[in-house]
């Protein structure tokens, strides 16, 4: 008696391929830093929620980071306020500071924090103010080689992972805004805004994490931008670091998180692209991967991540 063709067999197939990474990553802490396109995409948005649920039925530890540019920018406008950018950074006065922190904790987070709670009471949305967990000083950038003042813009100084992990032991899925509270004397009371792409590494490193993703809105980091669209799928921290100073502007911030986390702990940090739906699925459970990883110096060449 012939075997009767079943049409999911397909279906068994992907699960089975999933299973060493399943294995794998069981139990580990993975964070991942939401934005691009991602976050203004309605179905993509849905797709990374999806992804982050999935994580954690699958018996990770996800933890997501946010920022908030373009919405940021579109408040700042109906409010009339101007967006300047200097060194790749957002100049933030104190009304801008305003702004942000709004739309950081009471636009971005709810958001994302009612998208994963539509699958069940796990999302718990925390800024980096709340219990101490992210410190700051006043980030003054070289332009020219002289220290500029763009603000109320913070160099993450110091990470406190209690709330967090809290949050996990609990199984809950920490939603976290890029805003620090000041370290500065005489500022106590006072935040910061920090690069959404420098907090993810600080947390990651801070947490012990096995992995930090970095979603994008470009395929992950190319071998020889414009002549070149060819992805560089893999590359140690000692070779990123040779690389960093060619790199465009907008990379910088997250190469250079990767590089950290790498240097910090992390096993690997990878840039993927956050224009692909389930993205994060696809390099965490599958043998392509689809972005660019990092890992750390003394991963040799035949070691896996």
């Amino acid at each position: 008696m012939s075997t009767r063709k079943h049409t999911a067999l397909p279906k068994a197939q992907t699960l089975i391929e999933a299973l060493p990474w399943l294995t794998r990553h069981r139990g580990k802490t993975v964070v991942i830093k939401f934005g691009g396109n991602a976050m203004v995409d309605a179905e993509l948005k849905a797709a990374f929620a999806q992804d982050v649920v999935f994580l954690h039925h699958a018996g990770l530890r996800p933890v997501v980071v946010h920022g908030g540019g373009p919405q940021i920018s579109a408040q700042l406008d109906k409010q009339g306020l101007v967006s300047e950018f200097k060194a790749g950074l957002r100049v933030t006065t104190p009304e801008a500071m305003d702004v942000v922190r709004m739309v950081l904790a009471g636009q971005v987070q709810r958001e994302l924090v009612g998208l994963l709670n539509e699958h069940g009471p796990l999302a718990v949305g925390l800024t980096g103010e709340d219990a101490h967990t992210i410190t700051a000083t006043r980030h003054r950038p070289l332009i020219d080689g002289e220290p500029v003042d763009i603000g109320r813009v913070g160099e993450v100084t110091g990470i406190d992972t209690g709330a967090i992990e809290a949050l996990l032991a609990d199984g809950r899925i920490p939603v976290v805004s890029s805003i620090a509270r000041s370290q500065d004397e005489g500022d106590s009371g006072h935040v910061y805004n920090v690069n959404a792409d420098t907090a993810a590494a600080a947390l990651a490193a801070a947490l012990g994490a096995e992995t930090l993703m970095v979603l994008t809105d470009v395929e992950g980091l190319y071998e020889d931008w414009p002549r070149s669209d060819e992805v560089i799928s893999r590359l140690t921290a000692a070779e990123l670091e040779k690389l960093l100073p060619e790199l465009s502007s907008g990379m910088v911030p997250k190469m250079k998180g990767c590089l950290h986390a790498v240097r910090n702990g992390v096993q690997t940090a990878r840039v993927i692209d956050g224009r692909v739906q389930h993205s994060i699925l696809l390099e965490i459970f599958t043998d392509e991967g689809i972005g660019t990883m990092v890992v750390p110096d003394e991963l040799t060449e035949g070691a896996t991540a």
